[in-house]
């Protein structure tokens, strides 16, 4: 396996460097780069005519407020017509006229606004003390509006804003726990500014360790990430990785470049997006609490930094903290969470991090006598930004 290394506060895979993936600022029309789906049957699903969403047809008749399409091979279109309403560029506008381009999606509207999911890091500088610099929203049908910051996750690299627009197409959430490797998969958003960009692919690698960190976060983010093939550039961060049936499976979030080209960083084929199991969660809580925040699980220990060989070491228990209750003692080695194999630290915090606050895991570790033993753990909760 491939050695972690921080260079910059980003990690990198041997010559390969795992980064954000926010836009540079382009002006330019609209692009659509669209593959074929590799999918060889074609069946039929009702298109909800409001909200984009598709549904299971087992007859090929549609009723009500739906209509039919295809699904499968040459039906790429047909999904794309369905998710694109939904996808906005998102722009961090600056006061001497710079800025930067990243992607989201509506995932919530009513007749009072609607909810837009991205990435942290595409809004990050808008945090800053002192920054004056202000967000707006290109919505599908071309009208640019302003937005808020509702709330934001680092580490988890999420965040929602809020824009008074109302009654707006909504993506359909998917379930990225089915998901194969193979699968077909759709990129949608805004590369280099370039809105409207569509491209496929295929699921090339699930539970992918990444760990990242924004310019301005003093917080890593950790990703028990779907890898994909689908061409992911800057400014794609934040827009969703769909199925083959238009529905939301991830947050399209960091992209591996050669740093030997000493180009700027493009797609190589190696993608990686934060999988909607671990999303939803954390937007729900920052739409849905009173302070607007979310929450991260604990497992209650340092590792220690100075191991150098297969597996986490706890270098110190976290008192009362969920790993001391189970029984875990200082000194072991955690080898596997929850069925996967962990080889370093930084896959075992992705790893903790992939549950909700509260789970119980199953946590193998060699203890210092050489022995094995498998623990049951309750993890702990604490503030996601803390």
């Amino acid at each position: 396996m491939s050695t972690l290394q921080k260079i910059n506060g980003l990690s990198t895979i041997s010559k390969l460097v795992i980064g954000f993936i926010a836009g540079a600022t382009l002006i330019g029309g609209v692009a659509t780069a669209a593959n074929s789906l590799t999918s060889t049957s074609v069946v039929t699903a009702c298109a909800d005519n409001t909200t984009g969403a598709l549904y299971a047809s087992t007859t090929g008749v549609c009723t009500g407020n739906r209509t039919a399409v295809s699904v499968g091979n040459g039906s790429l279109k047909n999904v794309v017509a369905k998710v694109e309403p939904a996808v906005v560029t998102v722009n961090v506008n600056a006061a001497d006229g710079s800025g930067d381009t990243g992607s989201g999606s509506v995932i919530k509207s009513d007749s009072t606004g609607s909810y837009i999911v991205t990435n942290n890091h595409v809004i990050d500088a808008t945090t800053v003390p002192g920054s004056s610099d202000t967000i707006t929203v290109d919505l599908n049908n071309g009208n640019t509006v302003p937005a808020t910051l509702v709330g934001r996750d680092i580490s988890y690299d999420l965040a929602v804003l809020h824009i008074t627009t109302p009654n707006l197409p909504v993506i359909t959430i998917g379930d990225s726990t089915s998901i194969s490797i193979g699968d077909p998969v759709i990129a949608f958003g805004s590369p280099l500014g370039l809105s409207g960009t569509v491209t496929s692919g295929i699921v090339s690698a699930l539970n992918r360790p990444v760990a990242t960190q924004s310019e301005n976060a003093s917080t890593q983010s950790y990703v028990d990430a779907i890898q994909t093939d689908a061409a992911i550039n800057p400014g794609n961060s934040g827009g969703p990785l769909t199925d083959s049936q238009g529905r939301m499976i991830g947050i399209n979030s960091a992209i591996a470049s050669d740093v030997t080209t000493g180009t700027q960083a493009g797609s190589i084929g190696l993608g990686f997006a934060i999988p909607m199991v671990e999303a939803q969660r954390t937007i729900n809580e920052i739409i849905n609490s009173p302070t607007h925040t979310s929450t991260r699980p604990v497992l209650g220990v340092y590792f220690d930094s100075t191991y150098t060989g297969k597996g986490a070491k706890v270098g110190q228990l976290v008192s009362g903290g969920a790993a001391e209750k189970a029984g875990i003692t200082v000194g072991s080695i955690i080898t596997n969470i929850g069925g996967v194999r962990i080889p370093d630290v930084d896959t075992a915090i992705v790893r903790i991090r992939s549950y909700a606050p509260g789970s119980t895991v199953s946590i193998t570790a060699t203890l210092p006598s050489g022995a094995s033993k498998t623990y049951s753990v309750t993890l702990g909760s604490a503030p996601s930004n803390s």
